[in-house]
């Protein structure tokens, strides 16, 4: 098994979802990692519940796999002075506390650069290392929103919506591990640490690019499509005679192939659908026309043919199917904790000549390894 960050010590002072996602990456790639939390209260999310997992959230447990807990008072002198013989010995300090914070602490890049010129500083903001709003606090929400996720997201005639899963608080923690790999080849090559910045904002401004790029391009500024897709045609949610049906249909040749699974080849050679242009200048028209030929029949067996003329189709699972389809369990992506046989979750996403990083241990408990660590 390829655990590339074994011997690398990480130091997270980290809340909510963000600083402690990307810590967790680096621990199931082998790094230890070393959860500073505040005594008596800890990491925020820890209290984001129900459902709670011994003394924690499920959510909490979801983002603090594969480290260590320590209790640490960073505004007391003991506190302080425990935190900097720990960095004597770490190779990455990341957090994504409030801004300014580690600097009134004496903890920022500039201080601890000087003391420990190896060290990676590795943080995450809400809205980026410069301009008016740098030192504002902001979770998830308000990054989709001011960032122009929410505003493209939800149905046509529907409210602006929040995007199900936290894109922002994980893909700026995905953006810190790879600012942290480049650091780490840097430091390799020269012995230098640095520091390494991403935002929540800067996340929601990349994950809408497409989008970004089109009004760009022509001035339009883009519209919610609910699940439907601005530049192909037919694609997104179709009702069936049954349960609904998600299609993709994403070229000239797979919607010929779509024709003919649905009966009308005719429709591949209509002016109005021949190429992708066309689909998407009458998308209504095709869309409509594709919804009233599934009704007539339920879903699966719409799935059946479209999967064998090789056109992407997918039910539209819930969480609990999708964790019970057949293609999680032949990957794997469920893991049973070793320390805990009561618990399971979802595995890493990575696989190394086929094998894939295991959890050494679930979450910690509050200040679990404090006496194992500082040695009080």
């Amino acid at each position: 098994m390829l655990e590339s960050f074994k011997g690398l010590r990480v130091v997270e002072i980290g809340q909510a979802f963000a600083g402690p996602f990307a810590a967790e990456v680096l621990g199931f790639l082998g790094a230890e990692v070393i959860k500073i939390e505040r005594p008596g209260v800890g990491d925020e999310a820890r209290k984001w519940g129900p459902p709670f997992i011994r003394d924690s959230s499920a959510a909490f447990n979801a983002v603090n796999r594969n480290k260590f807990s320590v209790e640490c008072d960073l505004k007391s002198e003991k506190g302080h002075a425990q935190l900097l013989s720990l960095l004597e010995t770490t190779d990455i300090l990341l957090h994504n506390s409030r801004p300014g914070n580690m600097d009134k602490l004496g903890l920022g890049y500039e201080s601890l650069s000087k003391q420990f010129p190896k060290l990676i500083f590795a943080e995450i903001s809400a809205f980026g290392n410069a301009g008016p709003m740098q030192h504002q606090p902001g979770y998830e929400i308000l990054s989709q929103a001011y960032g122009g996720i929410m505003s493209i997201t939800g149905e046509v005639d529907g409210l602006p919506s929040r995007s199900g899963p936290s894109v922002c608080d994980f893909g700026a923690g995905m953006w810190l591990v790879v600012g942290i790999l480049s650091a780490l080849l840097r430091r390799q090559q020269t012995g230098q640490g640095g520091l390494v910045q991403t935002s929540l904002f800067e996340t929601s401004l990349v994950w809408a690019s497409i989008a970004a790029s089109g009004y760009l391009s022509n001035g339009i500024a883009p519209i919610r499509m609910g699940a439907g897709h601005p530049l192909i045609a037919p694609y997104g949610y179709f009702d069936t005679d049954s349960e609904p049906i998600i299609i993709a249909c994403a070229s000239d040749q797979m919607f010929r192939k779509l024709t003919c699974v649905l009966g009308c080849p005719d429709l591949a050679d209509d002016d109005r659908f021949r190429d992708s242009p066309n689909r998407t200048e009458n998308k209504e028209l095709i869309e409509g026309i594709v919804t009233d030929i599934l009704k007539t029949r339920p879903r699966d067996e719409w799935i059946d043919e479209l999967n064998e003329a090789g056109i992407p189709c997918s039910p539209l699972n819930t969480v609990p199917q999708a964790l019970k389809a057949q293609q999680t369990q032949a990957l794997n992506m469920l893991v049973q904790h070793s320390d805990d046989a009561t618990l399971r979750s979802i595995g890493f996403p990575l696989s190394f000549e086929g094998e894939r990083p295991t959890m050494r241990h679930s979450a910690p408990q509050l200040g679990e390894h404090s006496s194992a660590i500082l040695k009080m």
